[in-house]
């Protein structure tokens, strides 16, 4: 009896010590696997990252380090958005690079360099003296270098006007009238050759010759000094009394009134300048620069174009009266039926012939029947030129 009491007191023990033992295993469980409910345990591997999450399986995050969402790009394809955020960082936005570069360096730049680069290629030096200059150290006014049978005023004029006129029987050379639209001023100007009104057109040198002159024109030969007075690279037809205002300027002194052609005036300065070997002055440098580096300098020289001359129209031709240098019409007599009458014509008055020395005015030229005087013809004198255009006194 008493080993089966015995007996019986070890199996309640085992029992007990099976109860107990099953308890403290379930606490140390629930103790692993929920103690903590606010933490999620991650079941998603690298494999399975476009799967969709269970809300059991995936509950709301209080970390930190919160997760990346996920966003979809144009292409419709997902990324995450903390590496989009780094490669952001990595590369800064393409626009606004675009703007800083065109911002820092425009389409339009290349004209205005250029003629910076060239500007830095001139001399600097100061102004020489004066002394010996006289505008025939340039050769004769408007001579025809060209020997395109015109003088170069007239070339110039058939360039730069519109709505060109040439005299009847001048081979388009002398230009009777047109439209200039001055570059110095911005002003329309209508042109009509003759005394009193071709003054109001003038052929400027944009680097002036007595400029020149002080700045190593002197050195260089007659034959450059001739080619520079008629180079068309240095001419322009201008608005007359402007041109008169600028008298032997150069840039440090005289701009044009029209600013917007301030740059391709300057332009051309340093072009002549640099073809002929000419120096510039500091102030003078330092007035180029500041025109050609001015806002939107560039964006005008690559604007400027070189038109063909417009075709030029010669005015009609009028009947003429007969004049001393022409024969007068020989008119016949109604002869008698039995001897036809001998027929006369008028005697031919010959033109006075043209003196061979200039004269000392128009009034004396026009008393000797010679006026106009033209360039080139015996007493011709560029002092009787008055507007400088190869015909005096007309």
């Amino acid at each position: 009896m008493n080993r089966g009491l015995l007996g019986c007191l070890g199996c309640l023990g085992l029992v007990v010590v099976l109860f107990v033992g099953s308890a403290v295993i379930a606490g140390i469980v629930s103790a692993f696997s929920g103690g903590d409910s606010s933490k999620p345990v991650s079941t998603t591997s690298s494999s399975s990252a476009s799967s969709t999450p269970s809300p059991s399986s995936a509950p709301a995050s209080t970390s930190a380090s919160p997760t990346p969402v996920e966003t979809a790009d144009v292409s419709g394809e997902a990324y995450d958005s903390a590496d989009a955020s780094a490669v952001a960082t990595e590369q800064p936005n393409s626009a606004d690079n675009a703007v800083a570069s065109v911002d820092s360096s425009t389409t339009d730049a290349p004209g205005a360099q250029a003629a910076l680069d060239k500007l830095n290629t001139l001399e600097v030096k100061g102004r020489a003296p004066k002394t010996g200059y006289d505008r025939d150290q340039f050769g004769p006014a408007w001579a025809d270098v060209d020997h395109n049978g015109c003088d170069t005023r007239n070339d110039i004029l058939r360039r730069d006007l519109q709505n060109v006129m040439a005299k009847a029987g001048t081979r388009g050379c002398k230009i009777a009238s047109g439209t200039l639209n001055d570059p110095y001023t911005a002003k329309t100007i209508n042109f009509v050759r003759g005394q009193g009104t071709s003054d109001d057109v003038q052929i400027d040198h944009v680097v002036a010759l007595s400029d020149a002159w002080q700045k190593g024109a002197q050195n260089i030969s007659a034959e450059q000094r001739e080619q520079l007075a008629n180079d068309p690279s240095n001419l322009l037809a201008v608005d007359g009394p402007t041109n008169q205002s600028k008298s032997d300027g150069d840039a440090a002194t005289w701009l044009p009134p029209n600013t917007s052609y301030r740059c391709d005036y300057v332009s051309k300065q340093v072009d002549v300048k640099a073809k002929y070997g000419l120096w510039v002055t500091e102030a003078e440098k330092k007035a180029m620069s500041d025109v050609l580096t001015a806002p939107g300098c560039g964006a005008r020289l690559a604007q400027a174009t070189t038109e063909a001359p417009a075709p030029v129209q010669e005015e009609p031709t009028q009947a003429a009266e007969p004049t001393e240098e022409q024969a007068a019409p020989v008119e016949q007599a109604p002869a008698p039926a039995e001897e036809p009458a001998p027929v006369q014509q008028a005697p031919v008055q010959e033109a006075p012939a043209p003196a061979q020395a200039a004269y000392a005015n128009c009034t004396e030229a026009r008393n000797a029947g010679v006026a106009p005087l033209y360039f080139g013809s015996p007493g011709y004198s560029s002092k009787l030129d008055r507007d400088g255009d190869g015909v005096a006194c007309e």
